[in-house]
């Protein structure tokens, strides 16, 4: 119990109440004034900011309340998430994200064992109650998918994701042959942070825009019309894809968002190279390498390779209880 009030102290500290509380009343002053509408995207990004600051409170509230109750496991589940938030302070923890899954080489294995982590990570989001949307999708021949792209949106959301990004490595039975031989297969994600259109601006003549009929679902008016667009950026040569959206300009507005984040993301890698270069390192692994192994066969095991966490609940982690890999990436990974 005193270890849980100490915690709980210490959780105050960091977040710094008293600083909250000012910001709270500053927002609610602000909301209050004739004018505050005029400018609704402004506006909209305050209110959201306020709700946030208002959970926080709350959430301190009831941890007290729980503590005084002797509920220590809802303490120490409660806790530990608050804890979590601490951490994520990067500059870009607050975004939204866009979140992308590739199969690896394998050819059906690799497209299924991409499937089945879009299954486990829509659980998550949904468990965490995250909205997210699908902007592209293709699927495989005979099963699985190639790859897929979403937008993430939430608080928070690029600060939880960002340690989810790199390779992820199955090893089972193979359901794909007769013999059912134990198989390997990679799949990468992706995690980007979803920037402001001030934060990162993109000159029109530089990107080529083309548009075509979506081969994903959506309806017979989707596919009948060139509603899907594709955008290549001539100077890096990076082309992006949406489809999943009824009109085009909602694809175009997408797809703008999706371009912005990969072209953040490699002028970031390109820093971080050139960083590791001047340090006498080596590049290759900072970006892209694997993170975590998902044994099947022949006994179940998931691990995080960087934080050496694992578990032998590989089932459940497929269903999408990721809490604690994600909180130990967060605890234990400064980049």
């Amino acid at each position: 119990m005193s270890d849980f009030k100490k915690r709980i102290e210490t959780l105050k500290e960091k977040l710094d109440l008293g600083k909250l509380h000012q910001e709270i009343e500053t927002l609610e002053k602000e909301s209050g004034q004739p004018g505050f509408w005029q400018d609704r995207e402004q506006a909209s990004k305050k209110m959201k900011r306020l709700a946030e600051l208002q959970k926080d409170i709350e959430e301190i509230e009831s941890l007290e309340q729980l503590l005084k109750a002797g509920k220590e496991k809802e303490v120490e589940k409660k806790l530990a998430t608050l804890e979590t938030k601490t951490f994520l302070s990067g500059e870009y923890d607050s975004a939204n994200a866009i979140f992308a899954i590739h199969a690896g080489q394998g050819g059906v294995e690799a497209m299924d064992w991409a499937e089945m982590l879009e299954r486990m990570y829509l659980k998550y989001f949904e468990k965490k109650g995250w909205r997210y949307a699908v902007t592209d999708l293709i699927s495989g021949e005979e099963a699985g998918i190639k790859s897929v792209t979403m937008t993430v949106t939430d608080s928070l959301v690029y600060g939880h994701l960002k340690h989810e990004a790199g390779t992820h490595r199955l090893v089972r039975q193979s359901p794909f042959n007769a013999d059912k031989l134990r198989q390997t297969s990679f799949a990468l994600v992706e995690v980007l942070p979803i920037l402001p259109e001030t934060e990162l601006a993109l000159n029109p003549d530089e990107i080529e825009f083309e548009a075509f009929r979506s081969s994903g679902h959506g309806g017979q008016n989707v596919n009948k019309v060139s509603t899907a667009v594709r955008l290549k950026h001539k100077p890096t040569g990076i082309t992006v894809t949406c489809q999943s959206q009824r009109y085009q300009e909602q694809n175009r507005q997408a797809a703008l968002e999706i371009l912005r984040s990969k072209l953040w993301e490699k002028e970031a890698r390109k820093k971080q190279e050139e960083e590791t270069r001047l340090k006498g390192g080596r590049t290759k692994a900072a970006w892209g390498t694997q993170i975590r192994s998902y044994v099947l066969h022949p006994y179940k095991m998931v691990k995080d390779l960087r934080t050496g966490y694992e578990t032998d609940k590989a089932e459940s982690v497929l269903d999408g209880n990721l809490d604690d890999f994600v909180e130990a990436a967060i605890k234990t990974m400064v980049y």
